[in-house]
């Protein structure tokens, strides 16, 4: 069984900002493997469905971007799930807008949601795909970079990289994260 998560900040206000790209990820993924995001438990919303033969849950934790790991751990143990069976996608600003960068554990690299996850799981060893939203130019603040909407440029490149993610999240549940490293690291 996997977890396949999505961060963000619930809540009108914060749709389509580029720190919700995880969210917007995970509404797409619902829509392609036809999961329903149902269900509110474990201060979550989220769904259940199958990838290559799993059972996988869908899941946009509602705690706010630095507390996702609340709702995580949660979820995690009731259904006794190990960590490495969590499949995290967020935001990175170190990337270009579009990249794709897997990793199968790590540091929170100065993001807040990993930071939660990790210091609740009491691990860092859970793969991750990280989405680029490219960083600020020098005259923006960080909180309103990420908080702030995507141009018609950026949503191009990041659609491109959004319709990957079913072929990403198959081959990590059916051949690993190493293989899905290899196939799509650096991609957009």
């Amino acid at each position: 069984m996997y977890i396949v998560a999505g961060l963000g900040n619930p809540g009108g206000k914060y749709e389509g900002t580029r720190h919700n790209i995880g969210f917007i990820s995970l509404d797409y993924l619902a829509a392609y493997f036809k999961v329903k995001l149902n269900k509110l438990k474990f201060k979550a919303v989220y769904g259940e469905g199958s990838i290559a033969g799993e059972k996988v849950l869908f899941a946009k934790p509602q705690t706010f971007m630095n507390l996702s790991g609340e709702s995580l751990r949660e979820m995690i143990q009731f259904y006794k799930i190990p960590a490495d069976h969590l499949i995290v996608i967020y935001d990175d600003v170190s990337l270009e807008t579009g990249r794709i960068r897997i990793r199968p554990k790590g540091s929170d690299g100065g993001h807040n949601g990993i930071k939660s996850i990790i210091y609740q799981l009491r691990t860092d060893v859970f793969p991750r795909i990280k989405l680029g939203i490219g960083s600020p130019p020098p005259e923006w603040d960080m909180a309103d970079w990420v908080l702030g909407t995507f141009s018609d440029e950026e949503v191009k490149a990041l659609s491109v990289s959004v319709e990957k993610l079913p072929d990403i999240i198959s081959e990590i549940i059916a051949e690993g994260t190493a293989s899905a490293m290899n196939h799509y690291n650096g991609k957009g």
